[in-house]
């Protein structure tokens, strides 16, 4: 299982990506909002185009966004590897997705708490990856909605009958006992203010990958 690790909810973004850069962390997981879409801090542009100079890993983009495809063009030009976008924004997806694949890179769709999950049937053979919201999008930080647990099931059963290669992803509220509970259905964890308001990113991250278990924490020592 792989993780990729947010920095919305930090102050001070740089000096995060500094530190998850230091992690064995998969992916830099990248929240980016319109406020049309979605309400939410938003990170300008011109800060994300020089993440560069704090981390080499690859970019994991969400874009909670109502026109994704001047996005996608302004985010293949960074160190991006995936970029997935919303499936509750109907018009255009294929031609959004087909976007993200002309520039080379893997392309997925992103599902509210309470929208509908059949409809991603259908683009199932067409996306890389599918990405479960763990909560509302838009702020970090928020509890991860416990029905959402039956709905990674629903779509897991969903790709296996369907024979598809596509990943899947969650995202939101969650921590270390949110992670045990989905690992088994998901490919990719993603996780935010659990790994950044941790004094250890490293140890946060070895806890999401079940290296670690509660009855061990107190005999680790702190880096």
């Amino acid at each position: 299982m792989k993780i990729s690790a947010s920095f919305l909810s930090c102050r001070k973004i740089e000096k995060a990506i500094e530190k998850l850069s230091l992690t064995d962390v998969d992916y830099i997981h990248v929240d980016f909002v319109d406020n049309t879409f979605c309400q939410g801090k938003k990170i300008p542009m011109r800060k994300l185009k020089k993440i560069y100079r704090y981390t080499a890993k690859r970019l994991d983009v969400h874009l909670m966004v109502k026109k994704p495809k001047k996005y996608i063009k302004q985010f293949v030009k960074l160190n991006t590897e995936m970029i997935t976008f919303p499936i509750e924004i109907e018009k255009d997806i294929e031609k959004n997705l087909n976007l993200i694949k002309k520039y080379g890179l893997k392309c997925g769709l992103s599902i509210n708490p309470d929208t509908n999950l059949h409809l991603l049937e259908k683009w199932l053979d067409k996306i890389d990856m599918i990405l479960i919201m763990g909560v509302n999008p838009g702020y970090g930080g928020q509890e991860f909605i416990p029905e959402v647990k039956n709905r990674v099931e629903i779509v897991r059963k969903m790709i296996t009958e369907h024979q598809a290669k596509t990943l899947l992803s969650i995202d939101g509220g969650i921590d270390q006992e949110i992670a045990k509970e989905v690992t088994p259905f998901v490919d990719i964890i993603v996780s935010g203010s659990y790994i950044t308001n941790s004094d250890d990113y490293q140890l946060t991250i070895d806890r999401l990958r079940g290296k670690i278990g509660p009855e061990k924490e107190a005999d680790t020592p702190n880096i």
